[in-house]
């Protein structure tokens, strides 16, 4: 805005219109003389009281600024040199995810729990600089250290305090879940009566296992340590809670914690746990019947008893849904063996709905996937000396008469010939496209069991955005209290993306959104003046949904100070 300077000049009063703006190099205030008046005496012979009447022409120009500003002055210095390190080009995209990180009232969580903590800087912002690197650039902690100058934002705190806040932010990680669940609960309408399961795991690139960090089945068919991570989804895709477990933890014993809290911490009365066949267990059947909940788990048709894969494989009672899609379904008790307090077993039942599905399109699939490994199993016959045991994964099972050296892993020719196993090739292809659901919920249609279950897509994708996208692993820190805090970060980011991406109505995946958010960004021309650098069709669904504008192409320091500032009192809606 411009102002009405009244100076001294050869002891003379001197007037000019003069601007301010914020030098960036020497860090402070400057002004800069827009137009020289003249003397104040000389200025009389016009003017009765030339002070109050340029005043009145100040005020008049700074109402047309505001009311059309849609001119900027600019002239450059062609000599001028770039500054070392002042970072003339500023993220912007970042006021998207700072709206909905203070409507989840993140902002208040943190400084509020910090409150009584002995340290000097923010936890505040510090986790809004990991967590909205994590979306828009994610680095090492010490990289997202190092590039915190991109950002329109106050971050008074040293690469020490990042890396001590996270011991303390680990402690917060239970009481932030729950915080975040009702918030987007009030919100967004949150559904609870259907979520979706899933363990994954993250490695770690050492050689030395420890408490947390061991040996386990890889996902990745990696030999490095790994974590293993329980995840619970809502039906949209955004994340309810997850619990971290050691790598060499078994997927099926991380669900009965976190079942028993959603009913505990989460006040969730009643809902339908969904999850693959890897958590399809007579504990985790029984600790969800015994919460009052409902379960739909995938079943393996190739790991069921006789009578199961006789119900599957007869064509009675099928009826066709589409073209090559069909599926029948059945009531029968289940008999399960459930673990007691003391550790002893003992049996019970359960009414159970199994639904067989058959899919045309997941036997070409099955088939197709296959071709590969038999190609292998058939070349191991004809060339065991190229095989070794790790080798050999995934053939072997098609080779009969295999014996490995139990040190080298190395195949040991015996008197018995290798032989290509017909029989359990011609036994897997009977099973070819079919599986089958098993539930509690008897009462639903086969269709709404097999749509329940389809949206199973959803967690999956949740994980694959959390290594793709946000590029949770490999994990550079050793302590496990900043381990859990990496992790804390990592679900606070997916949280925001999914409903960043919620809020533009699931029109975009988060990788595009991510990407676009990073590129918008400004850079420095002069005094209070910087250009836009980038506009997509994603700025203008935030202009539209969010009612951010970030298309313009020159805005001063000021309006975008404002726009950041307006994400920060931001007024919660419920979608």
């Amino acid at each position: 805005m411009l102002h009405l300077k009244v100076g001294k000049s050869n002891g003379r009063d001197y007037l000019s219109i003069v601007t301010s703006y914020w030098d960036r190099d020497c860090k402070q205030s400057r002004t800069k003389t827009v137009e020289s008046l003249g003397y104040v005496d000389q200025l009389r012979s016009e003017y009765d009281d030339p002070v109050s009447h340029f005043k009145g022409v100040v005020a008049s120009r700074n109402k047309k600024i505001l009311e059309d500003n849609s001119e900027f002055n600019i002239s450059l210095d062609r000599n001028a040199s770039l500054s070392e390190g002042t970072g003339s080009r500023k993220n912007v995209g970042y006021a998207a995810l700072s709206l909905i990180y203070h409507e989840l009232g993140l902002h208040t969580f943190f400084s509020n729990r910090s409150r009584n903590w002995e340290c000097e800087y923010s936890i505040n912002e510090i986790m809004k600089l990991l967590v909205f690197s994590r979306i828009l650039a994610p680095n090492s902690k010490r990289g997202t250290y190092f590039q915190k100058d991109i950002y329109f934002e106050k971050m008074n705190f040293s690469l020490v305090d990042l890396y001590r806040s996270l011991g303390k932010i680990n402690t917060l990680k239970d009481a932030l879940q729950v915080h975040l669940h009702k918030k987007i609960k009030e919100q967004y309408n949150r559904n609870s009566e259907l979520v979706y399961y899933d363990v994954t795991n993250y490695y770690f690139e050492i050689d030395e296992q420890d408490e947390m960090r061991k040996k386990g089945v890889s996902k990745e068919h990696r030999p490095d340590p790994i974590i293993q991570m329980g995840l619970f989804v809502d039906s949209d895709g955004i994340p309810i809670s997850y619990s971290l477990y050691p790598g060499n933890t078994n997927d099926c014993e991380t669900l009965i914690p976190l079942v028993t809290d959603l009913k505990k911490k989460y006040g969730i009365k009643h809902t339908i746990v969904v999850a693959d066949k890897g958590l399809n267990t007579s504990d985790n059947i029984a600790i969800n019947v015994i919460a009052g909940n409902g379960y739909v788990f995938s079943q393996s048709v190739r790991g069921g008893n006789k009578d199961l894969k006789n119900f599957v494989l007869d064509e009675s009672g099928y009826k066709d849904i589409s073209d090559g899609f069909k599926l029948k379904s059945r009531l029968i008790p289940r008999e399960i063996w459930v673990t007691t307090k003391d550790g002893t077993k003992t049996k019970t039942e359960v009414d159970e709905k199994q639904v067989a599905v058959y899919s045309a399109k997941y036997a070409k699939k099955a088939r197709r996937d296959r071709e590969a490994v038999i190609t292998k199993a058939r070349d191991l016959v004809s060339n065991p000396s190229k095989y070794k045991r790790a080798t050999s994964y995934g053939a072997a099972k098609y080779v009969r008469n295999l014996v490995y050296d139990q040190k080298s892993g190395e195949i040991l020719t015996t008197s018995q010939k290798l032989i290509f196993d017909e029989k359990k090739l011609l036994e897997e292809e009977k099973f070819d496209g079919y599986y089958v659901i098993v539930t509690n919920e008897h009462k639903k249609s086969d269709s709404e069991i097999l749509s329940i279950y389809k949206g199973l897509w959803q967690i999956e994708d949740a994980f694959r955005v959390s290594k793709s996208d946000l590029k949770a692993r490999p994990v550079f820190l050793s302590r496990e209290d900043r381990i859990q805090a990496h992790f804390l970060t990592c679900f606070i980011a997916l949280v925001l993306a999914r409903l960043l991406a919620k809020r533009l109505d699931n029109a975009y995946s988060v990788g595009k959104i991510a990407s676009s958010l990073n590129a918008m960004s400004y850079s420095f021309v002069q005094e209070n003046i910087y250009v836009g650098n980038y506009s997509d069709e994603i700025t203008t669904a935030l202009k539209e949904k969010l009612e951010l504008n970030l298309d313009r192409k020159f805005m001063t320091y000021g309006q975008i100070k404002n726009i950041i500032a307006a994400t920060k009192k931001p007024n919660p809606r419920v979608f």
